[in-house]
């Protein structure tokens, strides 16, 4: 009886050791493995460290990375922080904020400012002063319609918002800034429509231009009016006075006449 039990309780003993062996490796694979970063319950999304003012170049110091529920990440987010550096901000970016694919775009080749022109669109600068440039408020990104005057003749000038709602490219040759404090400047760049282009040089030639800075939340187009004044000036008199009057000396005496014409 006893004989018959030994070969079985060996048996039993090795299959008892080979799965013991078993559960134990198991177990130092387990905590020795690299954590599978797709089952992770978060996920890294790259984040303005500061502010990102409009077409600024971005670079490594202007980034973060913050950490996210998997699944709650929002569209056309990055993931990596090279992914996103040497691209241009097409938009103001506030500290914190998570960076999108939509908001930026590859520089390429040329200028920053040709970078954040978009498609189908042109830059067209023209001159102001600190009363045209809105007394030196205008910044990159900001919105404003453009009034045009012009004399429709010696005595009459009309005037009429030829653009609205145009975007700000530039100031003088910058195209981003961190001030909000007003600066005079010279010239502004402007991005418009081809058609818009043509409208704004034709004004600008034969009269004179105004910008007006528009709320940016305030994308509402108005009706255009034209509006006709007085200029203020005398009207020219070319023809000759209906009468004269003629001085008529004979000797000593001196008499006028006057006379119709």
């Amino acid at each position: 009886m006893l004989r018959g039990r030994g070969p079985l309780m060996i048996v039993l003993s090795l299959l008892l050791a080979v799965g013991a062996a078993w559960v134990a490796n198991r177990w130092v694979q387990a905590r020795t493995a690299i954590p599978d970063s797709s089952r992770s319950p978060t996920v890294s999304v790259v984040a303005a460290a500061m502010d990102i003012p409009f077409g600024t170049k971005v670079e490594a110091r202007h980034l973060t990375s913050i950490q996210m529920l998997r699944g709650t990440e929002p569209a056309g987010s990055y993931r990596e922080l090279k992914d996103i550096e040497g691209k241009v901000a097409r938009a103001a970016l506030l500290r914190g904020e998570i960076l999108l694919d939509g908001r930026f775009t590859d520089q390429g080749s040329g200028s920053t400012l040709a970078a954040v022109v978009a498609k189908d669109m042109r830059a067209v600068t023209v001159r102001v002063d600190d009363v045209v440039g809105v007394a030196g408020f205008l910044l990159p990104g900001n919105r404003i319609d453009v009034l045009g005057s012009r004399d429709l003749n010696s005595y009459e000038a009309q005037t009429e918002t030829i653009l609205q709602n145009v975007r700000v490219l530039a100031v003088d040759q910058t195209a981003a800034t961190e001030k909000n404090e007003p600066v005079v400047v010279r010239a502004v760049t402007l991005e418009v429509t081809p058609a818009q282009a043509e409208i704004l040089i034709k004004w600008k030639e034969q009269g004179s231009l105004q910008l007006t800075l528009r709320n940016p939340l305030d994308e509402k187009e108005v009706e255009k009016k034209r509006v006709a004044q007085a200029t203020g000036k005398p009207r020219v008199r070319t023809g000759a006075p209906a009468t004269a009057v003629v001085t008529v000396i004979r000797g000593t005496e001196v008499a006028r006449q006057t006379s119709g014409l």
